[in-house]
């Protein structure tokens, strides 16, 4: 089941932006101030409870599935279909999931958040080697060329937001000109490895 509950709460508890809020935005200012208290009422407490190797994995889990929206079934899919293929199962899992249509939309800096990316996708906005794709799970491949369907897209207000922002880093894998963006190379879990400790996470899935 997906959370719908607030979602400062989940980076709080996570102690980690997520990427929940539009980066630059006073909702995420008020996040950071606040990352390093535990949400509750004993969040400003000192005392911690000493976490087991396993609470350990169960975060790390817990971190990417929320960072990319998806269902605890759903990431266990992921990992089975990663473990399945060969090479490092960390890395395959991290590229697995950065090749998902949302994320790629959101990494393009074509929307401010993975939620609005998705919300792009399912709105019918987007399109995939000219082909309209609704579906933000969508996996892609290297070549692939994102664009939004029509010029009515592209003036989505917060989209407009996003071509002015100069200070969107865009990953070394994806190609953006304008509005439209290719992958260029297969992606790395380098920007995941930041916030998610993913051996951790294979090793929460091989118990």
């Amino acid at each position: 089941m997906k959370y719908n509950g607030p979602k400062n709460r989940i980076s709080r508890r996570e102690n980690t932006d997520l990427g929940f809020k539009t980066a630059g935005s006073k909702a995420q200012a008020s996040l950071l101030r606040k990352l390093n208290v535990k949400p509750g009422q004993h969040g400003t407490s000192k005392r911690r409870r000493k976490q087991s190797e396993h609470g350990k994995q169960l975060r790390e889990k817990q971190k990417l599935r929320y960072m990319f929206g998806v269902t605890d079934s759903g990431l266990k899919r992921y990992f089975t279909k990663a473990i399945r293929m060969k090479g490092n199962t960390g890395q395959i899992l991290g590229q697995l999931l950065e090749k998902r249509l949302d994320n790629v939309i959101y990494r393009l800096g074509l929307a401010p958040t993975r939620a609005s990316a998705r919300q792009l996708i399912g709105h019918k906005h987007v399109k995939v080697n000219d082909k309209l794709v609704n579906i933000p799970s969508f996996q892609l491949k290297k070549g692939d060329a994102v664009k939004f369907v029509s010029e009515k897209s592209e003036k989505i207000p917060y989209v407009q937001g996003m071509l002015e922002n100069t200070n969107i880093i865009i990953p070394e894998w994806l190609e953006r000109k304008k509005l439209a963006g290719t992958i260029k190379v297969e992606p790395s879990s380098e920007d995941i490895e930041k916030q998610v400790n993913m051996r951790s996470v294979v090793e929460f899935y091989s118990r």
